[in-house]
């Protein structure tokens, strides 16, 4: 488990405080630990009695049918095989309907493939947590996702690490390693380079070790 400066959760907790229903992004390059810093939280707040829930932008992935179609699959990962809308349209619904459950889309990694109604928004209160590596992107739809985040913030790792992370994660997921280490090169890592470029706009730098 990623071990936590209180200060971090502090600001999670105020964050929390502002309302009922509010957003907290995290955002970080591929590998480097952005459902890590998500699961920590989580925990975190839940031990101090905050309600918490979790929507991952990786439930917005374009289905590998999608993709076939727009000649996408070799890309898988980068910001055009996203649903950035539809993320965009369901984190605006958490903010407002409060009073019943929203069901929201999952990632199962070893398919590969988003899971439809995966997750629930319970009813209620919560710090709704969601991670992804697009919430600072400067393009429509995924600029506007500012103004329904209260903070962005941006989980940051050394490169080595993360990239050898990404490699193993990879690999693990059923590519032979020479695959893994071209995928990473050839998608992965211009991908990282985007969201890299918006790092400053993040309002908190959170290392993950």
């Amino acid at each position: 488990m990623q071990e936590l400066d209180e200060a971090v959760v502090d600001r999670a907790v105020a964050l929390a405080q502002r309302a009922d229903r509010v957003v907290l992004g995290i955002v970080g390059e591929p590998g480097a630990g952005k459902t890590t810093l998500t699961t920590a939280l989580i925990a975190a707040l839940e031990g101090r009695g905050v309600p918490v829930a979790w929507l991952p932008m990786d439930g917005f992935h374009l289905g590998d049918g999608s993709l076939d179609a727009l000649g996408l699959r070799d890309r898988k990962g980068a910001i055009e095989t996203f649903d950035g809308w539809g993320y965009l349209a369901t984190l605006r619904r958490v903010l407002v309907e409060v009073d019943h459950p929203v069901y929201v889309p999952g990632f199962e990694r070893t398919l590969e493939q988003p899971i439809a109604a995966d997750r629930v928004i319970a009813p209620g209160p919560a710090l709704v947590l969601t991670e992804g590596n697009y919430l600072l992107d400067a393009a429509a739809p995924w600029s506007l996702v500012r103004e329904v985040a209260a903070e962005v913030w941006y989980a940051d790792v050394p490169q080595g690490i993360r990239i050898g992370r990404l490699v193993e994660r990879h690999v693990a997921f059923g590519k032979t390693r020479a695959k893994a280490e071209a995928w990473v090169a050839a998608v992965d890592e211009p991908n990282a380079e985007r969201i890299r470029s918006r790092r400053e706009h993040a309002d908190l730098i959170v290392p993950i070790g």
